[in-house]
């Protein structure tokens, strides 16, 4: 899921080369990017806290580059997916392990398997307490008819 997510984010991010060669030239504020996903510096400094992000430090500023972007990206969808903390960081940590993401796909699937299954309980789960809920109201609402035809109406 995240990889299939990782290819979709590094699609809508164009990266481009720096001096030596190398890439994410680009690098942003917390600020940019707390507008850009509107999240707050706090959550960011948290992914930071626990190694999801390694911006670069110059004196006390932040710099996040183009790799933290697109991570900052997949951390926020994969929680919008209902995926942990540790489980979003441990989907990362494969893309970043096998290049070729086969493995990170894989894994992706399997989780993304699971979460559809929790998805297909609660939503069973859900449908019950409607129905128990709807049985309340209509016995309510049968007790509060019966009271007003009697006259206990106020």
């Amino acid at each position: 899921m995240a990889s299939a997510l990782h290819g979709q984010a590094r699609r809508e991010s164009p990266r481009t080369a720096t001096p030596r060669g190398g890439l994410d030239a680009k690098r942003y504020t917390i600020t940019e990017l707390t507008q850009r996903f509107d999240v707050t510096p706090r959550t960011l400094r948290h992914y930071e806290d626990i190694g999801l992000l390694q911006p670069e430090r110059r004196g006390s500023q932040r710099l996040y580059t183009e790799r933290d972007r697109v991570r900052i990206q997949l951390i926020l969808r994969g929680r919008r997916l209902g995926f942990s903390l540790p489980e979003i960081s441990e989907m990362l940590a494969l893309y970043d392990v096998d290049p070729t993401q086969v493995t990170q796909l894989r894994d992706a699937l399997h989780r993304g398997d699971r979460k559809l299954q929790e998805i297909e309980e609660q939503i069973t789960e859900l449908q019950a307490l409607r129905e128990e809920l709807l049985e309340v109201r209509d016995t309510l609402q049968r007790v509060l008819d019966e009271k007003l035809r009697e006259g206990h109406a106020t």
